[in-house]
């Protein structure tokens, strides 16, 4: 009986752990939402008119990924473990704002804590009284982990679609302003806005709608997408080739129309999104398809940009062509060259090595930029300005954000096309080789010095490219333009979408630079909203948002692997 007893105890353990990692990780998320202001901040804003404002929503929505991910993570997966993992965690996250708001009552905590008022003692306990609200707190802790408990051990299809549905309730309630203004001028979807949306939120009704539409369509897609597929399969060649140029010109035609419906401001945001993913394409052939590791990336952005402006500005004396396009080669090969240059001391470099050379390297052309010595040519402090537009030969462009989204349309578009032609040539296995190991890769016949020269100088080739772009959309550039944390950010992107991916760089460049755009109107709160779901994205997909079909393999291989060297309870 005593061995038996130990036994069970021994196998409550795993879970009993990890929920409580996992409930006190979300007690720290939620005091710190408490503290920051969060909660004032966004008690007038509705998630849910009259239902749910954004500040609770915040904090629901802890105690529900809290007991989530707890569950998740425990093991067994048996309806009873995960829901006491989810219970536990949930309890947890809320105990310790109950405790925030217990001390509160004794301690003056306002007189370190500026946000630690009466206002948020209110707020928090739902206006009940501090007793009351915190009982409501505990179980809303409980009930909701519990909830997210018991979501995970349901089926995949049911379970994706109450996270799907949740994700897309909340996202058109935070985005309420965007949506509404961005499609004001859209006669026709004005009752929709007026059906989904009221004077504060999403309507109830509406938000009802939404938790039976979403679900609804996911389940039919299930049940009949089989069915759609096969009936399409069957089709004659030449109709399923129809249908594949159809979709084709359909896509093209919405992105040729997405300035016009989306107006003025989204198509700023989507001029950014392209600028970063040209810079990411270029990146991505350095880091994701030959494995070279730059940290100096916004070098050769700012040399494609530095060109484009010494040759076609009229302040400086050198700006002696009159128009954009015929400077634009000349910065392209500028940025190819210098890559070259890099390159070749950098040969027998790799990882951490090549990092800092090339982070030092980006610093070089950041301070020369910057420095007296080069003003005459380059401007120094004060920059280039009155850079020419591209223009095109007796027509007459009034350029606007819609109109540099053509331009930057284009350019993605080519060097994605580039892209693709590149990872499946010869050249590009031979990258994937080296990337994989140098040392095999050489042992094959592979020619490093040639690999390497050739990845810098195509990677920089591009970053050339958006740089001279960014130089003539702004008709302005400054040193300061181009410090360290642009190579960071376009790592990034790629790091977020999936290294060696191309389509990952598209999403990742969304996601990096189009959701801060997005969440701006949070003010000062979006960098923690957006560093939320970074972290959120990172632990449950660290290979990428639309990682490369072979690194997912090697994932999932090494997953196995892990799961198989666990001891068994």
């Amino acid at each position: 009986m005593a061995h038996s007893s130990l036994s069970s105890h021994s196998k409550t353990i795993p879970w009993f752990r990890t929920a409580t990692q996992i409930g006190l990780l979300g007690a720290v998320i939620t005091v710190s939402i408490a503290l920051q202001g969060m909660v004032q901040a966004f008690s007038s804003r509705d998630v849910i008119n009259g239902l749910l404002t954004m500040s609770q929503a915040a904090i629901l929505l802890v105690f529900f990924a809290a007991g989530y991910v707890a569950a998740n993570r425990s093991t067994p997966h048996t309806f009873a473990i995960c829901a006491s993992a989810g219970a536990l965690a949930g309890l947890l996250s809320s105990a310790f704002l109950v405790l925030l708001i217990a001390v509160g009552q004794i301690v003056p905590l306002g007189n370190m804590f500026v946000n630690a008022t009466t206002q948020l003692y209110d707020l928090l306990t739902f206006k009940l009284g501090w007793v009351v609200g915190s009982i409501v707190l505990l179980v809303l802790g409980v009930g909701l982990g519990a909830l997210a408990g018991i979501v995970v051990v349901l089926p995949e299809l049911p379970r994706r679609a109450i996270v799907s549905t949740l994700v897309w309730i909340l996202a058109l309630g935070v985005l309420q302003d965007l949506i509404r203004v961005t499609f004001a001028d859209w006669g026709i979807l004005n009752p929709v806005l007026r059906f989904f949306y009221a004077t504060n939120g999403l309507s109830p009704i509406g938000a009802i709608v939404l938790a039976i539409l979403i679900p609804g369509t996911m389940f039919f897609w299930h049940a009949r997408g089989a069915q759609i597929r096969a009936r399409i399969n069957r089709l004659p060649p030449s109709t399923q080739r129809q249908l594949r140029i159809g979709s084709i010109g359909l896509g093209v035609i919405v992105l040729l129309a997405l300035p016009m419906l989306l107006g003025l401001y989204l198509s700023e945001v989507l001029d950014n999104v392209g600028l970063y993913l040209l810079m990411g394409l270029g990146l991505n052939i350095v880091v994701g398809f030959a494995g070279l590791l730059d940290l100096g990336y916004v070098a050769f952005f700012a040399i494609g940009a530095y060109t484009a402006g010494v040759l076609t500005s009229p302040e400086l004396s050198t700006g002696v062509l009159p128009n954009w396009w015929l400077a634009l080669p000349i910065a392209v090969l500028a940025s190819a060259m210098f890559g070259v240059i890099l390159g070749i001391p950098v040969l027998k470099m790799r990882g951490d090595y090549l990092a800092i050379v090339t982070l030092g390297f980006g610093e070089i052309i950041r301070l020369l930029a910057l420095s007296d010595f080069l003003k005459p040519w380059i401007g120094g402090a004060q920059g280039i300005q009155r850079i020419a537009k591209p223009d095109l030969p007796f027509i007459h462009i009034h350029w606007s954000p819609q109109v540099f989204y053509y331009f930057f349309l284009a350019g993605c578009l080519l060097v994605i096309f580039v892209s693709y032609r590149l990872k499946n040539s010869r050249l590009g296995r031979a990258w994937m080789a080296m990337r994989e190991d140098e040392d095999v890769a050489q042992a094959m016949g592979i020619n490093l010095v040639a690999t390497k020269l050739s990845a810098f100088g195509m990677g920089a080739l591009f970053g050339g490219l958006s740089g001279a772009i960014f130089a003539a959309k702004l008709e302005s550039i400054y040193p300061h333009s181009f410090n360290f944390l642009i190579s960071i950010n376009v790592l990034a992107l790629i790091i977020i979408g999936g290294m060696g991916s191309i389509p990952g760089v598209v999403v990742g460049a969304l996601a990096l630079v189009g959701l801060p755009e997005l969440l701006r109107e949070f003010a000062e709160f979006r960098y923690l909203l957006y560093g939320a779901v970074l972290v959120i994205m990172m632990l449950t997909r660290p290979e990428g948002l639309f990682p490369e079909a072979r690194r997912r393999l090697e994932l999932e291989e090494f997953r196995e692997e892990e799961k198989a060297a666990e001891p068994s309870d």
